[in-house]
């Protein structure tokens, strides 16, 4: 896929080294074709370890997307340059008027807050109602995806006895579903949370439709409307050295933490980790832009009000 982006993003260049095509905001201008507009809302410390990761998982179809990065202005980063956020990032204000063929809502490191204790908390709810009308489908990602199904079906999380960590086995449980098409019965994705969504609270609620479980992770993907929500509990745009930063980093600040589940060989730090979940993750999003986006979204976003009014999302597979 090619994805459009600024042309001095410091992640372009990282991008083409792996032979991702990186289209620049010039080429793009010449092309006659209407691209996908996906927002990011990035609510992650490190926003450019994210912007790479998303558009790595955003790579892999045919369809050329133009990524605006999103930023809420009721809460300061501290993990990221000012002058990065204040060149790539638009406040909400400047895209709220805008339609979206995608929007995506990332985690957050504030899971153990309550929401309403999280200082953007009114933004963000805000923003989830926003996407009610302006967005085709909205994926939600760990805590994004947390708060969301708080926001929108009032089903709370519940606290860990410790810290789910590491790469786990999942179940698909919906095979007929097409954002799981070409997913093996068993795969894997990382997870690096504190708190979940009850699995019974999910299973009560006929809005929801529960895609694919673990039995020592969780529930890990599910969606509602047909797929206008879908809620991701993990970190499958992870990449392969992401939870050994996290474990370090924990390691350094002295918290008590257990080496990351089923994710370095003979559960030995010194060693590389095994990537094991990249072509599911992979899978996962190309399966959302096709399915989800590309085949439900109107040619026209402007010409059509309200999106929720005519979206048609394909059927599951007979």
């Amino acid at each position: 896929m090619p994805i459009r982006v600024q042309n001095d993003l410091p992640v372009k260049e990282i991008l083409e080294r792996e032979n991702i095509f990186v289209m620049d905001e010039y080429r793009a201008a010449h092309q006659e074709i209407r691209s996908l507009s996906i927002g990011l809302l990035n609510l992650m410390p490190l926003k450019e370890d994210t912007e790479l990761q998303i558009l790595r998982s955003l790579s892999n179809t045919p369809l050329q997307t133009d990524v605006t990065f999103v930023r809420v202005t009721s809460h300061v980063s501290r993990n990221t340059s000012t002058s990065h956020i204040y060149k790539f990032y638009e406040p909400f204000e400047n895209i709220r008027r805008q339609k979206f063929d995608g929007f995506i809502i990332t985690g957050a490191p504030v899971e153990q807050m309550p929401f309403e204790e999280v200082d953007y908390w009114e933004e963000l709810k805000e923003i989830m109602d926003w996407t009610t009308t302006n967005v085709t489908s909205t994926l939600h990602l760990c805590w994004g995806a947390q708060a969301g199904i708080y926001h929108h079906y009032g089903i709370d999380k519940a606290p860990l006895p410790e810290k789910k960590f590491g790469v786990f086995a999942h179940h698909v449980r919906n095979r007929k579903t097409p954002l799981l098409r070409g997913f093996d019965d068993v795969f894997y994705a990382p997870h690096s949370r504190h708190t979940e969504v009850p699995r019974d609270a999910l299973e009560a609620d006929k809005r929801i439709t529960i895609l694919a479980d673990s039995p020592q992770a969780g529930v890990f993907l599910c969606m509602a409307q047909r797929g206008r929500q879908i809620f991701v509990m993990g970190h499958p745009e992870y990449d392969r050295m992401t939870l050994d930063g996290e474990y370090k980093r924990d390691l350094g600040k002295g918290l008590k933490i257990r080496v990351p589940v089923n994710y370095y060989p003979d559960d030995d730090p010194n060693q590389k980790p095994l990537l094991q979940w990249r072509s599911h993750a992979n899978n996962l999003y190309t399966n959302w832009v096709n399915y989800y986006v590309y085949q439900a979204t109107p040619y026209d976003l402007y010409g059509t009000p309200n999106l929720s009014e005519r979206i048609r999302f394909p059927e599951a597979e007979a």
